[in-house]
């Protein structure tokens, strides 16, 4: 009697598509959180630093300038550079650069030497998330990229949330010095093994099948010469202005969260380290939120009739004005705790804009997205590097007037808000009047 034949397997299972595409995310969103560990680093940091190497606030803030600075200086050529060999290339020699100098900083012995590796830091930090966006270009459809970069950046507040109680813990057992070294090891091994498992195209991979190289094949436009960037039409362009404008702003105050704020929290209200460290972390965990609920909620509107240009002009406005106002409310609150909620709800609505921006400079940018989004990052960076030099000179020349240093910081966002009325948040350059009025 002949055995039974082995049934044939189903049909189409051949077809079901791999998924090694999800790892490109996992990579992703683990590089935001170790990018923005290493950033909240310093700013635990930055008591112990300025007692041990004798730096007053003004010196501080310049410090806190010196990353910032390089970062909005070398975002546009990290970019660029991963459009040229690739992202692979690029992202295993940033992200060895900046855990070197992340180590580095532990090192300094003066003024000087701090700026220098701080700068560098940021030099390399700038190629991250260009070329995180990359990645996700060639290795996402499209339906599924908005979702990673929301991702992404939850990833990056969250991670930054978290980050001041690891550092507190780490300080505590070998001292600030030793801590950079350790917050240098993550991005060591990350970069070791994403050049290992990462290709620049989801082809050239062994992990990806026919079913899924279709399915990022689908909707690609075939591929073209690079158009080249039409920058008098983007530098006559009022939308283009008023953006780079509004993002300032919101690099301005969003920056105190990552640099000032334990600061804030031990001379104002008066915490141990410890306590203080739980409690800097809320703006940051409150921001994650509003990346994520922005995309859906504007989203859920559109969805109900509304038109996207007034979705997202009205959430800039509640979110600027949101943050404006719980930022001028926090520190009339007596209780630490109840003061720290309501500044992370500042956080919360300034978040909420933060989708809103990427995506605005997007849609204007069309076939110069990169350009346009790039360069409007640079825009934030500088506001970043301005925030905390007049921080520094505030606390160091009106006897740390912590009211006025939020005041300031209230009016920028409202004018960072007052920005969007003049926004055209849909419409392509190539497409729009420089002198038109915004829909």
């Amino acid at each position: 009697m002949n055995a039974t034949p082995t049934p044939p397997p189903p049909v189409g299972a051949a077809l079901q598509p791999t998924r090694a595409r999800h790892w490109v995310l996992a990579f992703a969103a683990t590089l935001a959180v170790i990018t923005y560990i290493d950033r909240v680093c310093m700013s635990q940091a930055k008591v112990s630093i300025a007692a041990d190497l004798s730096l007053t606030s003004v010196q501080m803030g310049y410090v806190f300038a010196a990353f910032t600075i390089a970062y909005a200086l070398f975002e546009i050529p990290g970019g660029w550079l991963g459009d040229k060999i690739g992202p692979r290339k690029v992202l295993l020699r940033v992200v060895l650069l900046w855990s070197f100098f992340t180590a580095a900083t532990g090192r300094a012995w003066n003024l000087a030497s701090l700026m220098v590796t701080q700068f560098l830091f940021g030099a390399g930090e700038a190629g991250a998330f260009p070329n995180l966006a990359k990645a996700f270009t060639n290795w996402l459809p499209a339906p599924e990229r908005n979702r990673a970069v929301s991702v992404m950046w939850l990833c990056t507040r969250w991670g930054g949330a978290v980050t001041p109680l690891l550092v507190v813990w780490v300080i505590s057992l070998v001292g600030w010095r030793w801590a950079f070294a350790v917050f240098a090891v993550p991005g060591v091994v990350w970069a070791i093994v994403f050049y290992w498992w990462f290709r620049d195209h989801p082809r050239d991979h062994p992990s990806v099948n026919a079913a899924e190289l279709a399915l990022l094949s689908e909707g690609r436009p075939a591929a073209t010469a690079r158009p080249q960037v039409p920058w008098s039409k983007i530098l006559r362009s009022r939308t283009v202005w008023l953006l780079f404008m509004q993002y300032f702003c919101f690099g301005y105050g969003w920056y105190f969260y990552i640099t000032w704020l334990p600061t804030y929290v031990k001379e104002a209200r008066g915490l141990e380290l410890q306590k203080g460290a739980l409690l800097a972390g809320i703006p940051l965990f409150f921001g994650g939120f509003a990346c994520i609920f922005s995309g859906w909620f504007a989203g859920w509107l559109v969805r109900r009739g509304f038109a996207l240009a007034r979705v997202r002009r009205g959430l800039a406005f509640v979110g600027y004005g949101g943050a404006a106002a719980m930022l001028l409310l926090s520190p009339r609150i007596a209780d630490p705790v109840w003061a720290m909620v309501a500044m992370g709800l500042a956080s919360f609505s300034l978040d909420l804009t933060l989708p809103v921006c990427w995506r605005t400079a997007m849609d204007v940018g069309g076939k110069y997205a990169g350009t346009i989004s790039g360069t409007m990052n640079m825009a934030g960076q500088i506001g970043g590097a301005t925030g905390p030099i007049v921080v520094g000179y505030i606390l160091q020349y009106m006897n740390h007037n912590w009211t006025l240093t939020f005041a300031i910081s209230a009016a920028i966002y409202v004018l960072g808000g007052l920005c969007w009325m003049g926004i055209d948040p849909v419409t392509p350059i190539e497409q729009a009047e420089p002198g038109a009025r915004p829909k």
